[in-house]
C-alpha cells in the first residue's frame, strides 16, 4: 500500500514538474517563427534548474531511506 502510495506521488511530482519544464518550449513554438529561431538559453536558468532536479532526488533518496 505504502509503496504504490509513494509510486503515484513520484509519478505526480514528475509529471508537475516535467509539465513546468514543457511551458518556455511550448511558447516558443506558438509564437513567431523568428522567435522560435532567437531562442537563447541562460545558463543561470539551467543550472538552477539542475539544482532544483538534483534536490528533488535527493528529497526522494532520503524519503526512501527513512
Amino acid at each position: 500500500m505504502a509503496l504504490s502510495k509513494l509510486k503515484v506521488c513520484v509519478l505526480l511530482s514528475t509529471l508537475f514538474f516535467s509539465s513546468g519544464l514543457m511551458q518556455p518550449s511550448m511558447a516558443a513554438v506558438q509564437g513567431s517563427p523568428a522567435a522560435a529561431r532567437r531562442v537563447v538559453i541562460d545558463a543561470k536558468a539551467v543550472d538552477q534548474a539542475v539544482a532544483y532536479l538534483l534536490m528533488l532526488a535527493a528529497l526522494f533518496v532520503t524519503y526512501l531511506a527513512h
